[in-house]
């Protein structure tokens, strides 16, 4: 494959590609990974700015969707490919992913992803067991989702997610300037270490329900699916203020007020209605 020269032209708007140039940055990148061994699943290598920096120290799997980029990293990577220090997967990394193990072995997780895809994306990574930490490129208002604490106004259900298994830190910015084409928002590099991997349906969408209107009393949102006299008796019993908002609960909370809510449940429904 001839060398590509315009990248604001060979950029695809269809996978959400912008192509980071950054040197400076992409060392910054490699540093923050955890320091060990183990190896490392790129997702979306793009150009392989970031990957040729990654098989100097890493054994690496990198997982690619645009055909025409996969072509190129085939040509530009062809030695370290034959030697095994690179594994290219051509092809959508959600499909193969499925509903196990990204790889089958134990892994962290590195990528400059598109903005349309990186929720979804960090959200399998967490429960992926073999997965061990996740750094990405993402949009700062995601990043700030995922990494925000009780208190502040982008604590969210990725928050309390992120914080069941691990603890995330927003480590720095990225501006506009150093990608081809430049993105409309700014980027930040997030990291995700894992403690332990959680995979549970319906605490998600428990979350989904109490952080339904943020603004809004965390009552009042439970109260759209709960009784309310059992919320308001739980929040008593459990000495919450019943004006708290959904930002203002810690994670520890929400596991209690999950379980005490559901208990009588199973699979959402009320246990004496099994029974008939």
């Amino acid at each position: 494959m001839n060398e590509i020269k315009n990248l604001s032209e060979f950029a695809s708007k269809r996978f959400g590609q912008n192509f980071l140039k950054n040197d400076a940055i992409i060392k910054r990148i490699i540093q923050s990974i955890p320091n060990d061994s183990l190896r490392v699943a790129e997702i979306g290598p793009g150009l392989g700015d970031l990957t040729k920096e990654l098989i100097i120290a890493r054994n690496v799997t990198a997982f690619e969707v645009d055909k025409r980029l996969c072509e190129h990293l085939q040509t530009t990577f062809g030695d370290p490919i034959r030697q095994g220090a690179l594994k290219l997967n051509c092809g959508d990394v959600l499909e193969r992913w499925g509903e196990g193990s990204l790889l089958d072995e134990a892994y962290h997780l590195v990528a400059n992803l598109p903005y349309y895809i990186a929720t979804n994306i960090i959200l399998r990574a967490l429960k992926d067991e073999h997965c061990q930490s996740v750094l990405v490129m993402v949009q700062k208002e995601v990043a700030e989702k995922f990494s925000a604490v009780s208190g502040e106004k982008a604590f969210s259900g990725l928050s309390v997610l992120t914080q069941t298994v691990g603890y995330a830190e927003l480590l720095f910015d990225v501006g506009a300037e150093n990608f081809v084409p430049p993105p409309k928002v700014t980027s930040s590099i997030l990291l995700i270490r894992k403690k332990r991997s959680e995979d549970s349906p319906a605490f998600e969408e428990f979350l989904k329900v109490a952080f339904k209107q943020p603004r809004k009393k965390l009552s009042k949102n439970l109260a759209t699916t709960y009784p309310k006299d059992k919320i308001e008796a739980l929040l008593n019993k459990l000495g919450i203020s019943p004006t708290i908002r959904p930002h203002e609960a810690e994670t520890s909370m929400y596991h209690h007020l999950y379980n005490e809510l559901n208990k009588d449940n199973i699979d959402g429904r009320e246990k004496n209605n099994t029974e008939q």
